[in-house]
């Protein structure tokens, strides 16, 4: 099946007051979501630069369509994620280091490996935020039925865009790798090298944004396992998701064969939703929501 991303320019109001305990489940189930936000501006560069370095090989109009819309998405969730990281370093987190340390390491792992392992790097980590995607849009535990709307809304919003273009790079890698005994051992490879990265990285972002947090002290415990059973417990996400995980080592795997394409026909209501909420924000949020709109208006003159 075939499914053309759409880029929308989309804006979430997010109240800066609860940068640190969005989510009903408290703090440490907050820095993980956090934790994963630190990762997506140098993530998504680098899935827009493998993609990037292979699209004037891509003769087909549907597919390279697709492939400009996955940029154009990437490029907003990264602007979002910047000013929700911007949020956590103003609140005392680290984030901002952690996303210098991640730009530096994904920098230097992208020269190292060339570019055919870095598209085989991407595609594994689209399957890993697909398999998230999924659950966040069919678990409202996941993101939390009392958390914060605002928080809940990016989440979301990214969901719905990451399971809308969750085949694009791997339909790029389909049409400019050859298909032969190396490249599927390419392919597998470059989920084992994801995963060896992904989970190390996430564990010490997260555990350096609890650290830093004084609300976190003394509820360690009941913090990591709030998450523990998020991920694995009964109905976690990765528990639920094991067999879709494994399911990408087959020979025949394709990312559509997850259909939950069904999804995708509540995008536009939920667009409108956002956008109501930015249009009527509650005091607070449109307090931060002008202190944002102001340092960015001074960014750009100072670019200009």
């Amino acid at each position: 099946m075939k499914v053309i991303p759409v880029r929308r320019d989309v804006k979430i109001n997010l109240d800066e007051s609860r940068i640190n305990n969005w989510h009903e489940q408290g703090e440490h189930v907050t820095h993980f979501f956090n934790a994963l936000s630190v990762l997506f501006p140098a993530g998504e560069r680098l899935f827009m630069d493998s993609v990037r370095a292979y699209k004037d090989q891509v003769t087909d109009p549907e597919l390279k369509q697709a492939i400009t819309a996955f940029i154009g998405q990437e490029a907003l969730h990264s602007r979002e994620h910047e000013e929700y990281n911007e949020m956590m370093d103003r609140s005392g987190l680290p984030a901002l280091k952690l996303d210098k340390m991640l730009w530096s390491l994904l920098g230097g792992l992208q020269k190292g490996l060339g570019k055919k392992l870095s598209l085989a790097g991407t595609i594994a980590l689209e399957h890993y935020t697909a398999i998230m995607a999924d659950a966040v849009l069919k678990d409202p535990k996941v993101t939390g039925e009392k958390s914060d709307q605002g928080f809940k809304q990016m989440w979301q919003w990214h969901a719905y865009e990451e399971t809308e273009h969750k085949a694009v790079a791997y339909d790029v890698w389909n049409t400019v790798v050859p298909d032969n005994v190396y490249n599927r051992f390419l392919r597998r490879f470059g989920m084992v090298l994801a995963t060896a990265i992904f989970w190390p990285v996430i564990a010490y972002f997260h555990a350096r944004l609890v650290f830093a947090d004084p609300n976190t002290k003394g509820k360690h415990l009941q913090g990591y396992k709030a998450v523990g059973k998020m991920l694995l417990g009964k109905g976690g996400i990765f528990r639920n998701a094991a067999s879709d995980f494994f399911d990408y080592f087959k020979a025949d795997f394709h990312p559509w064969m997850h259909d939950n394409s069904h999804v995708l026909k509540e995008i536009d209501a939920f667009v409108e939703q956002v956008n109501n909420a930015m249009r009527n924000p509650n005091p607070e949020v449109k307090k931060a929501v002008r202190a944002r709109m102001s340092k960015a208006v001074s960014k750009a003159a100072v670019a200009a």
